[in-house]
């Protein structure tokens, strides 16, 4: 049987694109050697530093599939910062035979603002029929994944960890499992060597040379992690030394 996903299989930069490679965000190596990638049918994770793209190319893949800046479905239409770079424009995205029946972009940094929206215009049936302000940014992110991601969807997710606990970070993983299993494909951008556990991912390292795919154990967010729980009173030591 023919497997519906991954309903995104790849995205490059058009071949017709006019492109000045010394403006942003073209200047950032990981966009700038952007190439051909690839997505996993079930999860794929974009790491790297602050500033070296992931951000950047999910918002211009987010925006390239119909979504706006700040995240929501499709059909929430919110705009309130003129900070979006051109990349989505310039995107060639190639789907699979089949279309997903749902599906989300999430931006940590925004979704305070996608939360009040969905207030003003009094749709709350996805979200559990209760305002996502009156509950904690975790409890209101985990409703997404419990309530308003209903599988066979292809779901954005930025940064989701902003708003978990360690704990809530376990449940998420195993929500997200759930909406897998309900073929559902994931692209996170994040910062989180619990999310990164996830089996089988594929994992897209964002640096100064470009992007490459590395191994759950040799990402630093693994290495430096397990390093400090395993000598944190070693490494605290060393940190917070009074320089001579």
């Amino acid at each position: 049987m023919l497997t519906p996903r991954p309903y995104l299989q790849q995205v490059s930069i058009r071949p017709d694109a006019e492109i000045d490679f010394d403006s942003y965000p073209y200047s950032i190596p990981a966009v700038r050697e952007l190439g051909e990638l690839t997505f996993h049918p079930d999860v794929t994770f974009l790491v790297g530093e602050n500033g070296a793209g992931k951000s950047t190319v999910l918002e211009g893949i987010a925006m390239a599939l119909g979504y706006a800046p700040e995240g929501g479905t499709r059909n929430v239409r919110l705009s309130t910062t003129d900070s979006v770079s051109s990349l989505h424009e310039n995107l060639r995205l190639a789907h699979s035979f089949r279309k997903p029946k749902d599906g989300y972009f999430l931006r940590a940094e925004s979704f305070f603002n996608v939360a009040t929206y969905m207030d003003e215009v009094g749709y709350l049936g996805g979200y559990g029929d209760r305002s996502l302000h009156e509950r904690s940014h975790g409890e209101a992110f985990m409703s997404l994944l419990t309530h308003k991601f209903r599988g066979n969807g292809l779901y954005l997710l930025d940064e989701p960890e902003a708003a978990l606990s360690p704990n809530r970070q376990l449940a998420a993983l195993s929500a997200i499992h759930q909406l897998v299993q309900e073929e559902s494909q994931f692209i996170i951008a994040t910062h989180s060597p619990i999310l990164l556990s996830y089996p089988n991912a594929k994992i897209l390292l964002f640096d100064g040379s470009g992007i490459s795919e590395v191994q759950y154990e040799d990402t630093e967010h693994f290495a430096v992690t397990r390093d400090f729980l395993n000598n944190y009173p070693r490494r605290l030591e060393q940190l917070l030394a009074d320089e001579e």
